[in-house]
């Protein structure tokens, strides 16, 4: 091998082998992480406590008794620690249906869903794996019932009865993955719109005959690719691999490679928490700015959980 020496003229040296890089791969390196919106500060909450469980997303609150009626300044700090932290952890809460309903609707109107099993309520929905029961999974990311024209504000959900291990339940800021998206990507995605339909999540659990009477009730609808949080202002990606069908205006090859790299982004650990459930535990998160992956990975035990959801607005 010929030595390389500072006086061996350029032409000679060896070049860096060409290698090839996957397109739309994913790429190392450090992340911007910013849970706040530019030009808000840091401020204590003055009603609970709370112990970040993520960098950008997820919190523990202590000293808030769910099953008691807030007071509008306790509902006010509350709030605030919603946008802040996009998912809220109450440990031990233990509440009946009636006190879950009630808690989620100090935040507004609550929805309902054909779709999934009724609880106690309408709006009440009744997750029992491993009961023997039509098998649900969501063990995939995803935002909840983005197929309507309103899709949800947030959820409540409580863990009945848990596995001995697994089980879990994770999050991912949807801010932080637009935060650290290429300008070039931005530029492609900012002000596209993408149609998002109820029948692909659905299919998989369900035959025509229970999708075909209602597709008058959930025709497909168009939302923005990137939303802008009503409460916040800040810019989120709103496509997820469950309802997410196309982007408009584009052919389908361009249309599903973008949204395959776009879906992908909720995958990345920094943008995201996990949490251990325990029976009688609630999570509250904001559905317009995460989205979530229930672990499947506790069969053949029995997982019971029951939700809540606030309706929401549309998306802009």
């Amino acid at each position: 091998m010929t030595a390389v020496t500072p006086d061996t003229p350029v032409s000679s040296r060896p070049a860096l082998r060409e290698a090839r890089v996957p397109a739309d791969g994913m790429y190392e390196g450090r992340r911007t992480l910013r849970r706040l919106p530019e030009g808000v500060e840091e401020r204590p909450y003055e009603l609970f406590g709370l112990v970040p469980q993520g960098r950008v997303i997820g919190a523990e609150i202590h000293g808030v008794d769910l099953s008691r009626p807030l007071s509008a300044a306790l509902r006010e700090e509350l709030d605030r620690a919603l946008l802040e932290w996009k998912v809220l952890f109450f440990r031990g809460q233990s509440l009946t249906s009636a006190q879950q309903r009630d808690f989620a609707a100090n935040w507004g109107e609550l929805e309902t869903n054909p779709l999934l099993a009724r609880g106690s309520s309408e709006e009440v929905v009744r997750f029992d794996k491993g009961a023997g029961g039509t098998p649900t999974f969501e063990n995939v990311w995803h935002a909840d019932v983005t197929f309507r024209e309103r899709p949800a504000l947030g959820a409540v959900l409580q863990l009945h009865e848990v596995p001995p291990s697994g089980g879990d339940t994770m999050w991912a800021d949807m801010a932080a993955a637009y935060d650290n998206l290429p300008e070039t990507v931005k530029a492609r995605i900012d002000g596209a719109w993408a149609v998002h339909d109820f029948i692909p999540g659905f299919a998989r659990f369900y035959g025509p005959e229970k999708l075909i009477p209602l597709q008058e009730e959930f025709p497909p609808v168009q939302h923005p690719v990137v939303r802008r949080h009503p409460g916040t202002g800040r810019r989120m990606l709103f496509v997820n691999t469950s309802f997410t069908t196309h982007i408009v205006g584009m052919e389908r090859e361009e249309s599903d490679r973008l949204l395959s790299y776009l879906v992908r982004q909720a995958h990345v650990p920094e943008y995201q928490v996990r949490f251990r459930w325990q029976a009688g535990d609630v999570a509250f998160w904001d559905n317009r700015a995460t989205q979530h992956y229930a672990v499947d990975d506790y069969a053949p035990h029995r997982r019971v959980a029951e939700r809540v959801a606030i309706a929401g607005d549309r998306p802009f």
